[in-house]
């Protein structure tokens, strides 16, 4: 079984679309293993996405995911990663597959509802900067 991670971002929370996005997201086939809403502080929200800090969309990016609070979940299921990956869709709504979440909610390339991991290496980075291993509860053995 493998891991990856998922955030619901400001534009979904403040859409009420956290029970949409979580049934798409088991009707997948993903576990959700933890989950919890938070208000990212500037600083963290900096911290996340320092990979983009040399990018001209950083201040935006940062500027958004601290705009409102956020659902993180740590999600579970054989080759994860690439499931959740799928299941988001393309960045850009407009050539998101349809079924897809940003296909289905998000409203632009900036407020795209979504954010999840890239690669396992990422996965366990972005579940360790938001989640304590006594969190992850509800794993399949």
């Amino acid at each position: 079984m493998e891991m990856t991670f998922s955030i619901i971002k400001p534009d979904g929370v403040r859409r009420n679309l956290v029970g949409k996005i979580f049934n798409m997201i088991e009707s997948a086939g993903l576990r959700i293993v933890a989950t919890k809403m938070i208000h990212m502080s500037r600083r963290e929200a900096e911290q996340f996405y320092a990979v983009h800090k040399d990018r001209p969309f950083f201040g935006e990016l940062c500027d958004f995911m601290c705009s409102g609070p956020v659902v993180v979940s740590a999600l579970q299921a054989p080759d994860a990663v690439t499931k959740y990956r799928d299941l988001m869709g393309a960045t850009d709504p407009k050539k998101a597959a349809q079924g897809t979440i940003r296909a289905a909610f998000a409203e632009s390339i900036g407020e795209n509802t979504v954010h999840g991991s890239d690669s396992k290496d990422n996965a366990a980075i972005e579940l360790g900067f938001f989640f304590a291993g006594t969190e992850l509860v509800n794993r399949a053995r």
